[in-house]
C-alpha cells in the first residue's frame, strides 16, 4: 500500500523540506500556489462534523495549516475525510508525487447552524433571525417584534455554544418603541423669622479731648440713628423714647420684627427618545464665574436651569427600565463669595439620579425631602440682661424657622407619533392687541379659543402578554365620616404648618 505523508503545521513542513532535499524544494512552491489559488474551495463545517472528499487523482502529501481547527483522515490515495475540531478557519492542501496541487480548500468551522436555526424556530416562531458564524464569532441578524426577544435569542445561542463563542447581536426591532418621560419637580419652602431687641443709649453734656460729645451704651440690639431724624430698618415696629434719668439723657428703642416668606417651585420637563438610546434636555442658561490666579483673571460659565437625562429600555410586557437624572438649579445670593471685588453667586440645586422599572403610564416618586430647621439666638448684656422685665431693654432675641418639602415624580409613556394637526402649541391663538385694547381694556396679548394640549398617547400593550400595568395602583383612602376629626386625619400628610 502506498504511504501518504500528512503535514499538520508549518514547523513540520520545514522539517520535511530539509529531509526531502531538492524534490521537496520543487514541490513546496506548488503548495504555496495552491493556498492562493482562486479555485480553492470553501468548506463550512460545524464542530464535531465531517465531510468526505473524493479526489480526481492520487495524492501523496496533505498539509493542514491549523490542526486545532480541522484535521484530515486519509482513507486512500483518492479519498480523504475533513473533520471539524474547533472554531476558526484553516487551509488544507493535497498534492501528488510531482508536487502538483490536487485539492485545495479553506475550512471554516463554527457552531452547528442547523441546530441553532431549529432551536430559534421552536423558541421564537414569529421572529426572523439569521445566524452566521465566522472565526468563533456568532452573528445574529434579522428583526423581532419586541426588544426582549433580541436579548432572549442571544441568551439561547450563548447557552447552546456553552459560552465558548462570542455573540454579536445585530437584531433590530421591527417597530422602534419610543418612550416619553414626564418629570415633575415640586417644592414648597416656607420661612418665618421674628426678632425682639432693645437699645439703651445715654449721654451727658460734655466733650472728650477731641471736642466730640461722649456717650455710653448698654445692651445694643438693632442699631438706630439719633438726632433730629431717626430712621429704622424696614419690616420693623419700633417703640422709641427720649428723656432724663438721674440727670442723664437717655434714649431707648424697643424693636419688633416678624417676616414670613413662601417660595413655590414647579418644573415639569418631558422628553421622548427611542428604547435603548440616551436623551438630554436643558432649559436654563449660564452665569460667569470669575477666578483669579497668578496668570490673571479667567472666566468660566456655570450652567443652571432645568435639565433631564434618561436612558429607557422597554422590557417584557411593556414595562420600562429607566436610568434617569433630573436636576433643577437656580442662582442664589446665599453662599455667594467675593473674589477681587466681584461677587460670585452660588446655586441651589435639587437633583435625583436613579434606576427604576415601571409600566407605561405609571408614576413613581423617585426622590423627596422634608426639612425643618429652627434657629434661635439671644444677645444680651451680662448681668443687666438677666433682670426680669427691665432686662428686655438690654438684650436681643432672634428666632427663625425654615421648612422645605420637595418631591420628584416621574411618569413614562410608550408613545406613537400623531399627525401634525393634533399637536397644539403654546403660541396657538395668541396675537398682539391693538392700541384700543391696550389702552381701554389693559390687554397686552389676546388668546382666542381653548387650546388645551393633549397628553402623550399610550401605545397599545404587546399582543399575547399580560395586561400592561399589572401592578395594582394604591388608591388613596377617602374619609367615611363627614366630621371634622375624620376629615382632618384624612388630609394629613407630609409637610409643615405654622398654625401649631
Amino acid at each position: 500500500m502506498k504511504m501518504i505523508s500528512k503535514i499538520k503545521s508549518g514547523f513540520a513542513a520545514t522539517v520535511l523540506t530539509a529531509a526531502l532535499g531538492t524534490t521537496a524544494l520543487v514541490a513546496m512552491p506548488g503548495v504555496a500556489h495552491a493556498q492562493s489559488a482562486k479555485d480553492a474551495k470553501l468548506v463550512t463545517l460545524a464542530i464535531g462534523r465531517g465531510q468526505q472528499i473524493n479526489l480526481p487523482s492520487t495524492i501523496t502529501d496533505v498539509v493542514v495549516a491549523n490542526p486545532s481547527v480541522a484535521d484530515v483522515e486519509v482513507k486512500s490515495g483518492r479519498q480523504i475525510y475533513i473533520l471539524a475540531k474547533g472554531p476558526g478557519e484553516t487551509s488544507i492542501v493535497a498534492t501528488d508525487a510531482a508536487g502538483r496541487t490536487v485539492y485545495s480548500a479553506t475550512v471554516r468551522v463554527g457552531a452547528n447552524l442547523d441546530s441553532i436555526d431549529q432551536m430559534l424556530a421552536v423558541a421564537m416562531p414569529d421572529a426572523d433571525i439569521k445566524v452566521t458564524t465566522m472565526n468563533g464569532v456568532i452573528i445574529l441578524t434579522g428583526t423581532v417584534k419586541q426588544p426582549e426577544e433580541a436579548s432572549d435569542a442571544a441568551d439561547l445561542v450563548s447557552t447552546f455554544s456553552s459560552g465558548q463563542a462570542k455573540i454579536v447581536n445585530r437584531i433590530k426591532t421591527a417597530t422602534p418603541l419610543q418612550i416619553n418621560l414626564q418629570v415633575r419637580v415640586a417644592e414648597v419652602s416656607r420661612s418665618l423669622s421674628k426678632e425682639i431687641s432693645g437699645n439703651l443709649q445715654s449721654g451727658k453734656s460734655g466733650t472728650n479731648g477731641s471736642g466730640d460729645p461722649y456717650f455710653f451704651g448698654l445692651g445694643r440690639g438693632r442699631d438706630f440713628t439719633t438726632g433730629s431724624t431717626v430712621t429704622f430698618p424696614e419690616s420693623t415696629t419700633t417703640i422709641a423714647g427720649i428723656g432724663k434719668l438721674f440727670g442723664i439723657d437717655v434714649e431707648a428703642a424697643f424693636d419688633l420684627s416678624e417676616r414670613a416668606g413662601l417660595i413655590s417651585t414647579l418644573a415639569n420637563p418631558n422628553l421622548t427618545t427611542v428604547s435603548g438610546e440616551t436623551a438630554e434636555f436643558l432649559a436654563g442658561g449660564t452665569f460667569p464665574v470669575v477666578t483669579s490666579s497668578d496668570n490673571g483673571v479667567s472666566v468660566q460659565y456655570q450652567s443652571y436651569g432645568v435639565s433631564l437625562t434618561y436612558t429607557p429600555i422597554v422590557l417584557a410586557d411593556g414595562r420600562i427600565s429607566l436610568r434617569v437624572r433630573s436636576e433643577v438649579s437656580d442662582i442664589s445670593s446665599q453662599g455667594a463669595v467675593r473674589v477681587g471685588g466681584l461677587e460670585v453667586p452660588a446655586t441651589t440645586t435639587r437633583m435625583a439620579e436613579t434606576t427604576v422599572e415601571l409600566g407605561s403610564g405609571q408614576s413613581m416618586m423617585i426622590a423627596g425631602l422634608l426639612s425643618n430647621q429652627l434657629n434661635s439666638s439671644v444677645d444680651k448684656t451680662p448681668g443687666v440682661g438677666d433682670i426680669p422685665v427691665l432686662g428686655a431693654l438690654f438684650k436681643s432675641n432672634g428666632w427663625r424657622r425654615n421648612e422645605t418639602e420637595l418631591m420628584i415624580v416621574i411618569t413614562p409613556y410608550l408613545v406613537k407619533p400623531v399627525s401634525d394637526s393634533e399637536i397644539k402649541l403654546p403660541t396657538d391663538g395668541i396675537h398682539s392687541t391693538n392700541d384700543a385694547e391696550r389702552i381701554l381694556l389693559g390687554k397686552v396679548l389676546d388668546k382666542n379659543g381653548d387650546k388645551n394640549r393633549p397628553m402623550p398617547t399610550i401605545a397599545p400593550a404587546p399582543a399575547g402578554g399580560p395586561e400592561m400595568g399589572s401592578v395594582s395602583d394604591a388608591a388613596p383612602a377617602l374619609p367615611q365620616k363627614n366630621d371634622k376629626a375624620t376629615a382632618q386625619a384624612a388630609v394629613s400628610g407630609p409637610g409643615f404648618s405654622f398654625d401649631n
